[in-house]
Formats: structure tokens, C-alpha cells, sequence
């Protein structure tokens, strides 16, 4: 057995002190890994970086020498030593729903940061003993004893976070024999009784999607923040979301949001903790595992995620068109889709993870991937008349796959996808997943499949739309997020991290687009600061030459029979 001592001495240090206890040792050197990344986020964490004050012993307290092989690997002198005791201290400086962190009020810690393991004995019980306030209630899904949490393997610690506090707030709910809760750590006020019926509702929807559900209990688990913040992870049993603002939880956006990331991780259950990635079964802890399907397990799921809702009712018409019309926005705003497919962005996840990156170079494994997704239901509807779609995909892939706890391949994928639609859809692959060729003509015809209209309207703000530059609030100037090759802006010399902060020598006070509507007319000279230096530029708006458009979804005025029921089965996720 593996087993942990985790305890906080000095909580405003945000350092969790750790004792590993490994017995049993019978080897000459002992070899400690610390993974270099966690399931759920496809990039190198480096957590080693956090680690200090390591030192091990043996049973009577002798101090053991080590040499570090790797930046996250040591091995340990131990002839004749059978047991050995390892401390070190974990470094916990943020807060999201993948991280690790200690305060005062909680401690809260996903063990694939912070726990080594012994490379050939992963499939041994590990036990975790916090040292906490009595009054500390722990919530996740390992099974739970007061302060005791046990895994029947390192896989299973590996994935299932924790958090423990005096303040969490916790409820369940029960769908198809299960048992679904809800902690709450974090300053908020959930309003349970809708919460539970929303969730009752996308649950059982998906239930219904999938037939089955392979956990027996399943673990929601809110870390619930005083300022905006938007944040999931996927486990096997459960999921971490952080979001915030607390005071902001049971209304509007937040709430929407709230709903969306929770459908979204419920949802991974399947795809990705279950179905998974032939590069990825079983995790290798030590380096990247390259997949080029983000498209599959993130793009699917996203897709699915915001789909289970419409079904469900939890979201109404134009709620779901405001989602999928956001990535739509994403995704033609984003010129990296002329450089990176969204395969070849999905292995390059492990390169530059999750940040924009170098500017134009990728695309996005859940944007891209969710339209994928969409066009790939649609066309095997229409190709299969109605007797398949992506769904059937999904399932196969549940069945032939998950549940026979096998990797799929990428051609798996794709000869799953032609066997439910009945034609080849290589050309879409090449093209569309593999490829870099616009979406827009396939996009438009999936759309009039299902009732629906995809038109691109003017944007409102006048950097955007009429000269190419896009912005964000900067004190009172504005610095540049982004520029539309060849647009006037491009054409101008102003690059993203420019700061703007003038207009025709007005000094700019939050209102840019007041001065560049004012001058709509004129010639205009922006003043720039570029790289520390002040330059003025001249933007030549270009005629009938719009940039940045938004993007919008708008029901056909008129459906045909065939049309209104294609829009239905849409909408519910079934083929005919």
C-alpha cells in the first residue's frame, strides 16, 4: 500500500506539506515519478516546479541520498531499507477548477499534482489521511472516511479531486439509480431547488442519450469564486468547475454558464473518461500523449453539452442559437483556421496548451470541433435519411470501445462515421478535420438542413468593422487583441499589444468607437504606442469591405414538412 499524510502549517503560505509512506520495499534504489500532466487538460504541467524540501527516510529515521533523473523523477538510495517516508511541501499559488490550493478555509487538492507514485506498483491501494480541523467536511469521489480517502489504484487518485472545508454546501439528486451531488466551496447562496431540477433534466436527458452511465454515484464539485471566472475539468466520477461571481450564481450569464459547464463535463463521463483515444489508454503520466481527436472528445462534447440542454428544455431556442452563434463568432474571427486543422491543433494542445499563442498559427479542438461535430450530425442525417446521426456514433463508440475499455483510432472514427451516414465522407475529413478549406459552404448547407439560416450582419463597433483591429479594455486607452490580415489596421502597421491612445489628437477616455464614428467621414490618424515608441498611423477605410462580422442564426420564415421534422430530431439528438 501507498499511502499520503497531507496537512497545511502555515495556511497564508499556500504550501500543502506532504509524507508519502511507501512499506514493502525490496530494491536497491526506489524510483519516485510526480506526472508531468493531469487527465483532462492535454498540456505539460511541470508540476514538479511547486515541489520543495524533499527529503526521504528510512524505517529508523536514517535520511536516504537521491539523484533527480528527470524534472520530475528521483531515485532513492534504498539497499536494505524497507520502508520509506518522503516529505516534501507543494507549492498552491491559484485557484481553478484543476489546480491544487490551501487557505484558511479549505484545502483542496487534485492528487495528480502532488502525489509521486512508484512506477511499477500504480495498481496498489493509495490512501490519503488529511491532517484538517475536525470541522472540515471532505467531499469528492473516492470513497471517504471522515478524513481518510482511499483509491483502489493510482489511476483512480489521479483523477479524482477533492476539497475540503467547514463551509461546503452540499445536496444530491438521483437519476436512473444514481446518485448525483453538489458541493459547494465558496462564498454563494445556491438556489438547490432549481438548481437540482435543471440538472435532473439534462441528466436524464443524457442518460437516455447513452442508455447507460458507467459510474454508480457521480460528484459535481463548484468552487465558486468572488470575481468572474469560468473553468471545468473532467474525472471519471467527477467534475471540478470553477465560476464566479458567487453573488452573481443563481442569475444571467453566470447562471447560464453555470448550467452549460456542467452539462458539458457530465457529458465527458462518457466521452474521453470512457471513450478514449487509442494514444491515451492507459495514461502515460510522463510526457504528452498525442492525439490529433480533440475534435472527438472535446469538440463532440461540446457540441453534446449545449445540445442536451436545448433537448432537456433547460435552454430555450434562442439560448442554444446564442451558443452555437458565439462559436461560429470564434471560429471566423480566428484566422489560425487558414494555418492549423483542428486535427493538427488538437496535437499541438501539447505544445502551447490552452492560451491563444503565437497569433494566426491554431484553431480550437472545442470550437472547431463543436461545428465539426454539428456538421457531421447533420450530414449523416441526410446521407442516412434520417436513420443515423452522430449520436449513433457516439454510442458505437460507447459500445464497441468504452465499454470494452479499448482505444479507437482515428480511422476508427471515420469509418464509424461512414458507416452510420452510408457514403464516404473522406473529403470532409481531408478537407474540413485534416485540412485548413473554409467551413462556411458546408456550414450554410447544414444549417438550411435543419431550418435554419446562417447570415453575417455588420459588427457595432467601428475598429472592428470597418477597419480590422480588434480591442480590449486597457485603463482608459484601448491595446489591440487582434488584427484582420490585410485590412487597414494590417495595412497600417498596428499590431496586437499596441496600445491606441488617441484619435485625430483626441486623447481617448473609454470611447473609441464615439471618436472613430465621429470621424466616419474624415480621414483618421491614430496615435500608437508600439514597443515602448509613439507612432501616428493613417487608416484608409476600405469601401464596401467589412471585417470581423458577427455572426447570426435566423429560423426560415416557411418550413417545409420534411424540413420541420429534420429541425426536431435535431434538436433532440435522434435520428429518425
Amino acid at each position: 500500500m501507498i499511502s499520503y499524510k497531507l496537512s497545511v502549517q502555515q495556511a497564508s503560505s499556500h504550501y500543502i506539506d506532504v509524507e508519502m509512506c511507501i512499506d514493502a520495499v525490496a530494491s536497491d534504489a526506489l524510483a519516485l515519478q510526480l506526472p508531468a500532466w493531469r487527465p483532462g487538460r492535454y498540456e505539460l504541467g511541470n508540476f514538479a516546479k511547486n515541489i520543495k524540501a524533499l527529503k526521504a527516510f528510512d524505517e529508523s529515521g536514517k535520511e536516504l541520498l537521491y539523484a533527480k533523473e528527470t524534472k520530475d523523477r528521483w531515485v532513492f538510495q534504498t539497499k536494505g531499507v524497507k520502508t520509506v517516508k518522503v516529505s516534501y511541501s507543494y507549492f498552491t499559488s491559484e485557484i481553478n477548477a484543476g489546480s491544487c490550493y490551501a487557505d484558511d478555509t479549505q484545502l483542496y487538492v487534485n492528487p495528480v499534482h502532488l502525489c509521486m507514485y512508484v512506477p511499477e506498483r500504480m495498481q496498489e491501494k493509495h490512501v490519503i489521511e488529511l491532517d484538517v480541523p475536525a470541522n472540515y467536511k471532505v467531499a469528492g469521489s473516492l470513497q471517504i472516511e471522515v478524513h481518510k480517502l482511499t483509491a483502489a489504484h493510482f489511476d483512480e487518485l489521479a483523477d479524482s479531486p477533492f476539497m475540503a472545508g467547514s463551509r461546503l454546501q452540499s445536496d444530491y439528486y438521483e437519476c436512473g439509480g444514481v446518485k448525483f451531488w453538489l458541493h459547494f466551496q465558496g462564498e454563494c447562496k445556491p438556489d438547490m431547488e432549481r438548481i437540482k431540477k435543471d440538472f435532473v433534466a439534462f441528466t436524464e436527458t443524457q442518460l437516455r442519450f447513452w442508455g447507460s452511465i458507467p459510474v454508480n454515484e457521480y460528484h459535481f464539485l463548484f468552487q465558486i469564486l468572488p470575481y468572474k471566472f469560468y473553468h471545468g475539468v473532467e474525472h471519471q466520477k467527477s467534475t471540478v468547475i470553477a465560476l464566479g461571481p458567487g453573488y452573481a450564481l443563481n442569475r444571467g450569464k453566470t447562471y447560464e454558464d453555470f448550467l452549460g459547464v456542467s452539462s458539458h463535463e457530465l457529458f465527458h463521463t462518457w466521452n474521453i473518461k470512457y471513450i478514449r483515444p487509442a494514444e491515451m489508454l492507459p495514461y502515460d503520466f510522463t510526457k504528452e500523449n498525442y492525439a490529433r481527436t480533440g475534435y472527438v472528445y472535446e469538440g463532440f462534447t461540446t457540441y453534446y453539452g449545449d445540445l442536451m440542454l436545448w433537448a432537456s428544455g433547460v435552454f430555450t431556442d434562442e439560448q442554444y442559437y446564442d451558443t452555437l452563434e458565439e462559436r461560429l463568432l470564434k471560429h471566423f474571427h480566428n484566422y489560425g483556421r487558414f494555418n492549423l486543422s483542428v486535427a493538427a491543433s488538437s496535437w499541438d494542445t501539447w505544445l502551447d496548451g490552452y492560451v491563444p499563442g503565437a497569433p494566426y498559427r491554431k484553431t480550437s479542438i472545442y470550437d472547431e470541433g463543436n461545428l465539426v461535430a454539428f456538421m457531421l450530425d447533420v450530414m449523416i442525417r441526410k446521407y442516412s435519411g434520417g436513420k443515423h446521426a452522430l449520436s449513433d456514433v457516439c454510442r458505437k463508440l460507447y459500445t464497441d470501445y468504452g465499454k470494452q475499455n479499448k482505444g479507437y483510432s482515428e480511422s476508427d472514427v471515420i469509418s464509424i462515421c461512414e458507416e452510420m451516414a452510408g457514403i464516404s465522407l473522406q473529403s470532409f475529413f481531408s478537407d474540413i478535420v485534416y485540412g485548413t478549406q473554409s467551413y462556411e459552404p458546408q456550414l450554410k448547407a447544414c444549417f438550411d438542413f435543419v431550418g435554419l439560416d446562417m447570415v453575417k450582419v455588420p459588427g457595432v463597433h467601428p475598429a472592428e468593422r470597418d477597419f480590422g483591429f480588434k480591442t480590449t479594455e486597457h485603463g482608459l486607452i484601448r491595446k489591440v487583441s487582434m488584427v484582420a490580415p490585410g485590412s487597414p489596421a494590417w495595412d497600417a502597421g498596428i499590431g496586437i499589444g499596441d496600445d491606441i491612445l488617441s484619435v485625430n489628437g483626441y486623447s481617448l477616455k473609454n470611447d473609441l468607437d464615439e471618436w472613430l464614428n465621429y470621424f466616419a467621414a474624415e480621414a483618421v490618424f491614430l496615435m500608437v504606442q508600439s514597443g515602448g515608441k509613439l507612432k501616428e498611423v493613417e487608416l484608409k477605410k476600405v469601401q464596401e469591405q467589412r471585417y470581423f462580422d458577427v455572426i447570426r442564426l435566423r429560423a426560415k420564415t416557411t418550413l417545409s414538412p420534411e424540413e420541420a421534422q429534420n429541425a426536431k430530431n435535431w434538436q433532440y439528438g435522434m435520428s429518425r
